[in-house]
Formats: C-alpha cells, sequence, structure tokens
C-alpha cells in the first residue's frame, strides 16, 4: 500500500487532495477480484498514514483526508493497532457495503460499533445498480452517526 501511495506523491502535494486505501482489492496471490475480499494489516495502513502525515508536514499543507474503505470487520486486521494520532490527518472509515437497505444497516452497525480508537468520521457508500433500492440523499443523511462524506458508484 505504502509503494502504491508514493506513486501518487506529486496529487498528494496538492492541499485538497486527500487518499483513500480499500483493502478489498488487496489479495493474496491465486485469489481474484470479487471472488474473495481482500484485508490489510493494521501496520500497513499505518506506514501509509505515517508517511502521508510527513508529506503534509514537510509541504506545510491543511490537514488531509485518509479515507479506509471498510464493510467487514475481517477487511482491516488488528483493527485496534490502527495508529490514529496523525494531526496532519483526519482519518474516516468509508462503510461500501452494498445491496438491500437492511443489509447495508447492519453493515453500518458493525462498522461504527468496531471503529479504531481516535476515529470519528464515517463515510457512506450508495450504489446506483448495485443498492435495491438506492437509498435517497435523506435517507442516507439520517444515519446515525450522520455521514460526514457520501459517495456514489
Amino acid at each position: 500500500a505504502l509503494a502504491q501511495a508514493k506513486l501518487f506523491e506529486p496529487l498528494l502535494k496538492l492541499p485538497w487532495v486527500g487518499l483513500a486505501v480499500d483493502p478489498e482489492w488487496k489479495l493474496q496471490p491465486g485469489q481474484h477480484p470479487l471472488g474473495q475480499i481482500g484485508s490489510i494489516e493494521a501496520n500497513e495502513l499505518n506506514s501509509v498514514s505515517q508517511w502521508l502525515s510527513d508529506l503534509t508536514a514537510a509541504n506545510h499543507l491543511p490537514q488531509k483526508l485518509f479515507v479506509i474503505h471498510q464493510f467487514r470487520k475481517s477487511m482491516i486486521l488488528d483493527e485496534s493497532d490502527l495508529n490514529t494520532s496523525h494531526d496532519n490527518l483526519a482519518m474516516l472509515v468509508h462503510m461500501d457495503g452494498q445491496g438491500m437497505p437492511y443489509d447495508k444497516d447492519a453493515t453500518w452497525k458493525v462498522v461504527k460499533d468496531n471503529l479504531p480508537p481516535g476515529v470519528h468520521w464515517l463515510g457512506w457508500k450508495d450504489f446506483y445498480v448495485k443498492d435495491h433500492p438506492m437509498l435517497t440523499v435523506g435517507q442516507t443523511m439520517a444515519k446515525v452517526p450522520t455521514p460526514v462524506m457520501i459517495s456514489y458508484q
């Protein structure tokens, strides 16, 4: 993840560009996208967040958004070891589950009930095709806590 993040260093030096990590796609040899769900170790996320925090400080940038996508607890291994103490980063867990509203609500509950200490912001993802039905903006904003980032795919 760190090597990939470093590829985007020129963009990340821009004040309005944040970084997202999606463990779903970090697969092991022999695994296939959409066949298995990937995962990432907290220490690997920590190396990315430390690098991003240092880059932000060294370039006198405003606080950067650091997004971690998650729809299963198993996607972030040793989640309690996640370092969330970087003042230069606003860490957000982005719940990107799909399907029926009750399934997404169950995923939302798992994600929010297991937030790593120091993560205070949650995001929500609505899918145009894969949600049945897709929530309206009002329904999405009615989630507790209110999502601070909503993405559409």
